[in-house]
């Protein structure tokens, strides 16, 4: 731990929040307050109490950003060299591991993850602002072979005015992997944090704007969702939207945006099975499926909160990750637990739910399974590590996002019965394979519907790797080269040579 993450972990614990924290709109290179007046209140997860509020905006301060980037498309950054824009988002990422501290102690502070999950955050998101630096001087276009008496080639020009909704559990790393992107393009953005986690998406603003980005490139719109968010998807200047959130949530942006004809990516909900055959390493498996699954306290999209295991290892299995479970201390994140809270009270109510739900129809609770309080201050919003076995697949924990910090075990028969039950819900985004065979691992990938494999270690891949769904999971890839595809639009040139 740095000397700066130190005093701002103190400072913290000694008055109840952190000084210089931002409270306002960040709309064309400036800090603006609502012009309503209305407030939103940030909540720590770890204590259940407020600890900062922040301006809470709606469709005139919408009106303010995009026109801020419209403008800004029109004018000095339309015409700003792909060169230059990977050298402001390369000062960018110099800038974030800079103040990498206090992003991370934010981070931890906003979502309640533990602290050296949003370090890591914070590294990635640096990491992404670097990747997208050096393919901003390659989206290049295509000749086309028409022949020797014409020409023809293809331009990839920004498509323009973008918005970026950015869910609540990882808001640092979100943002970046779509926003690095868009602005490697040459597009400028309106942002939308959401309402409970606004605070680091205000904070790699200003980075943005120390690094070079001119004003009006980047803006940041706070509010909820109704108030700020649908009235961003639905502007008519903005062409495309990239949304991370829920499935029914998403379904809406996608209508709001086909009515001015736009574009969307869509990375929704998950439902991902980690697939342990007889042959994997057991040890190895069952600490990945742990990580896979308590990470966050479970709120990952692409958390694999599925276990498909052969039946000749079940018991083994389930006893190994139980006892893995047990070992998770829970706590405030600033004190790097390995498992921090939930990140409303809402949210607690809704896991445990899903969990008594199945409990009272006789599901077998392996471990955890109840809320929980912070031990050292009696506080906060945690659930267990808990983990449900032998669970049919036809039941609402199998076919249901939990979104938290609970495992359910399904036991299939052989390959083709993993398959089926990997294929067995409406969700499509990831799945993790562990077994010893090249030969099961490559047939079970070609045959599980998914947008991601991982083959014996989960969340393998990093900023190369396209990331998306299918079915219900969600539609586009982010990262990797195929992420600037969303913000580029292609121009076509053809002519006859005359002579």
């Amino acid at each position: 731990m740095t000397a700066g993450t130190v005093r701002l972990v103190a400072e913290y614990f000694a008055t109840g929040t952190l000084a210089g924290l931002p409270d306002q709109h960040f709309i064309d290179g400036t800090w603006v307050p609502s012009a309503s007046g209305a407030r939103m209140e940030c909540f720590d997860p770890g204590l259940g109490r407020g600890f900062h509020e922040v301006a809470a905006g709606g469709g005139s301060e919408v009106e303010a950003a995009v026109d801020a980037a419209r403008r800004a498309m029109a004018g000095a950054w339309g015409r700003t060299t792909p060169t230059a824009r990977g050298a402001l988002l390369m000062r960018a990422a110099s800038l974030v591991r800079a103040h990498a501290a206090r992003l991370a102690v934010v981070e931890s502070l906003d979502v309640g993850k533990p602290l050296q999950e949003a370090e890591a955050d914070v590294a990635g998101a640096a990491r992404c602002l670097e990747y997208y630096a050096g393919a901003a001087d390659k989206l290049e276009g295509k000749s086309l072979p028409l022949g020797p008496d014409y020409f023809g080639y293809t331009v990839n020009e920004p498509v323009g005015v973008t918005a970026h909704i950015v869910p609540w559990n990882y808001p640092l790393s979100t943002l970046a992997r779509s926003l690095a992107p868009a602005l490697a393009a040459g597009c400028s953005a309106v942002v939308k944090p959401a309402e409970q986690t606004p605070l680091t998406a205000l904070m790699l603003a200003a980075i943005l704007q120390e690094a070079g980005v001119p004003n009006g490139v980047v803006n940041v719109v706070l509010g909820t969702g109704k108030d700020a968010g649908a009235p961003i998807v639905s502007h008519p200047d903005v062409r495309h939207v990239t949304f991370t959130g829920s499935v029914d949530t998403g379904i809406s942006v996608m209508r709001a945006v086909a009515a001015n004809v736009g574009t969307v990516v869509l990375e929704l909900g998950g439902k991902s099975p980690a697939i342990v055959l007889a042959d994997a390493d057991l040890e190895r498996a069952a600490k990945d499926v742990l990580g896979a699954i308590f990470e966050n306290a479970g709120q990952i999209c692409s958390a694999g909160s599925r276990l498909i295991v052969d039946r000749r290892v079940h018991v083994e299995m389930v006893e190994l990750l139980a006892v893995g479970a047990s070992k998770l201390a829970i706590g405030h994140g600033l004190r790097r637990p390995l498992l921090g809270p939930v990140n409303s009270p809402a949210h607690l109510a809704k896991i445990a739910g899903h969990v008594d739900g199945a409990r009272a129809r006789g599901i077998a609770v392996a471990a955890g399974g109840n809320t929980r309080t912070d031990p050292e201050s009696g506080a906060g919003w945690f659930f267990e590590p808990t983990i449900l076995d032998n669970v049919p697949a036809d039941d609402a924990v199998i076919q249901e996002e939990i979104f938290g910090p609970v495992l359910s075990v399904q036991v299939a028969d052989d390959v083709d019965h993993a398959i089926a039950l990997a294929n067995g819900t409406q969700f499509g985004l990831v799945a993790g394979i562990y077994t010893r065979s090249f030969a099961d691992a490559h047939r079970i990938a070609r045959d599980v519907e998914a947008g991601q494999i991982f083959i014996n270690e989960y969340f393998a891949g990093g900023i190369l790797a396209p990331f998306g769904g299918t079915k219900r999971s969600g539609i586009g890839r982010e990262k990797g080269f195929d992420a600037l595809r969303n913000y580029c639009k292609t121009k076509t040139i053809t002519g006859r040579i005359q002579g």
